[in-house]
């Protein structure tokens, strides 16, 4: 065998049994329903934090507004330590995903119950 030969075989991804496959999508899981709680936990401080008859834009509590959610990405990756919920290390896609699900169930959770006080 040539060096580029054994060099491919040890580039090949390992197949994983159906035992390894059901654990990985049991972490992607519990990954995800930790970024959505996270999200939601942050937007109920958010709203907590920031007096909502003071909210007409984009405003210096809307920056605080915005840190207490990156707060809440930065602690899930403690939490996925503690939780041992890593079979390897996340890349920057997973992350990326990791975050927007925190982002998003934010954004949902504090515009809802800003809103929650307008009447028609």
């Amino acid at each position: 065998m040539s060096a580029d030969e054994v060099k491919e075989k040890e580039e090949l991804p390992k197949k994983l049994s159906p035992e390894e496959k059901r654990q990985e999508n049991s972490r992607k899981i519990k990954r995800s329903l930790i970024a959505a709680a996270l999200g939601i936990i942050t937007g109920v401080i958010s709203y907590l934090a920031i007096d909502s008859s003071q909210i007409l834009g984009f405003q210096s509590y809307t920056l605080l507004a915005l840190l207490i959610m990156i707060a809440g990405v930065v602690v899930q990756k403690h939490i996925f330590m503690l939780m041992h919920l890593f079979s390897k290390p996340l890349g920057f896609k997973d992350w990326f995903y990791q975050g927007f699900m925190t982002f998003a169930f934010w954004f949902i959770t504090w515009t809802i119950l800003l809103t929650s006080g307008i009447t028609a």
